[in-house]
């Protein structure tokens, strides 16, 4: 009867839509995931080059603990009179944070993509 044979070609016609759509979106997560690990990558390692040196502050504290030894505890200022290294400029400050919130979007679209390859 008509009735059966549309509903069995809409049934075959519906699936291969179905599963070309899905492809296409698993690819396209694909493509996404691979994007954001390596611009994740590459932002952690800007990330990681802006950084302070801790051997600056290691040597301040190393000169301050010889200072302490040689004159005694009496010669010496005030440990909190020490330079810090953490004095960052407000351009190098707005760069971290455009950099953490690009690391932050990124790990969020790889999850997003993971999140949906799983569905």
């Amino acid at each position: 009867d008509n009735n059966s044979k549309f509903w069995a070609t809409y049934k075959k016609v519906s699936t291969e839509h179905d599963n070309e759509f899905l492809e296409r979106a698993n690819d396209d997560m694909a493509i996404i995931l691979t994007f954001s690990g390596l611009l994740s990558a590459v932002i952690s390692t800007f990330i990681v080059g802006m950084q302070p040196n801790p051997g600056d502050t290691t040597n301040a504290l190393l000169l301050y603990l010889i200072q302490i030894t040689v004159d005694g505890t009496n010669s010496v200022s005030s440990i909190n009179t020490l330079s810090s290294s953490t004095g960052f400029s407000t351009s190098t400050t707005w760069v971290q944070t455009f950099a953490y919130a690009s690391l932050g979007f990124s790990v969020l679209a790889a999850f997003g993509a993971v999140m949906g390859k799983q569905w």
